[in-house]
């Protein structure tokens, strides 16, 4: 599994990037513009994500502007909705409109902090990436 983790607390990073790393490959970006250009040089160069975790909060772009810049771009190319990057938002922010307007957006999936990984674990498998 090819990950690109969008995270940027250092804490949250070292723990998210050790996890993901026993599955595969992960990469990793500590704000959101950095995120959109790595998902962009990776489609590019052929090597498209398995999976994106956004944190919420991040400089420059949020999670949010993240997941609908990606979402965009997968349109704007054709990539249907079964052929898009799975995508997990991974926030503090609990509150229901917060995990609305991520599912609206196109996520599939959102996991608060602190992470729980036993069902973090379930969510990979449900999506089938593990």
């Amino acid at each position: 599994m090819k990950t690109l983790l969008a995270e940027d607390d250092f804490a949250s990073r070292k723990f998210m990037d050790k996890y993901l790393s026993q599955y595969g490959e992960c990469d990793v970006t500590v704000d959101g513009e950095e995120a959109v250009d790595a998902y962009m040089m990776a489609l590019e160069d052929g090597e498209p994500y398995d999976l994106v975790c956004l944190d919420v909060m991040m400089p420059v772009l949020d999670g949010y502007q993240v997941l609908k810049a990606i979402r965009d771009i997968e349109a704007e190319r054709g990539i249907t909705k079964d052929q898009r990057v799975k995508i997990i938002m991974t926030t503090a922010l609990n509150e229901e409109r917060n995990v609305k307007k991520a599912f609206e957006l196109g996520c599939e999936a959102y996991s608060g902090k602190p992470i729980d990984v036993d069902r973090f674990e379930q969510v990979l498998r449900k999506l089938g990436l593990i």
